[in-house]
């Protein structure tokens, strides 16, 4: 499995790339492999201010459906449009085409509260 030391990580399996005052947000190579093949993504935030540790949508495997959880507060700006119809690219590509929103943050300082690569390793048992 791989996980970018470049990001940030969330005990929820939620990674984010934070851009000056805007974030890109999915879920980690680790939840993807535990939720098995994703068929659905269903996020309907576009537009809505959300608090961080609140649902913005549901990932759905062909045996589960996991909620999404915004790690910071903000904006979301985009919905990732390839992901109706490849929900896949989650599973393929986790970092890169299976990215699910992205989002203006309302206080960088809240990604302080993220956990680093090595955290995110320790709490997975890496």
């Amino acid at each position: 499995m791989q996980f970018p030391e470049t990001l940030k990580y969330t005990k929820d399996h939620e990674w984010i790339k934070i851009e000056g005052n805007t974030a890109t947000i999915g879920i980690t190579d680790f939840a993807q492999h535990e939720l098995g093949d994703i068929v659905f993504v269903d996020i309907n935030a576009k537009g809505k201010a959300i608090s961080a540790h609140e649902i913005f949508g549901t990932v759905e495997a062909v045996k589960t459906v996991s909620d999404l959880y915004l790690p910071v507060s903000g904006t979301i700006t985009e919905v990732n449009p390839e992901l109706e119809g490849n929900p896949e690219y989650v599973n393929s590509d986790p970092y890169g085409k299976g990215w699910m929103v992205k989002m203006t943050i309302d206080n960088a300082a809240d990604a302080n509260d993220l956990m680093d690569v090595n955290a995110y390793k320790q709490l997975i048992g890496e």
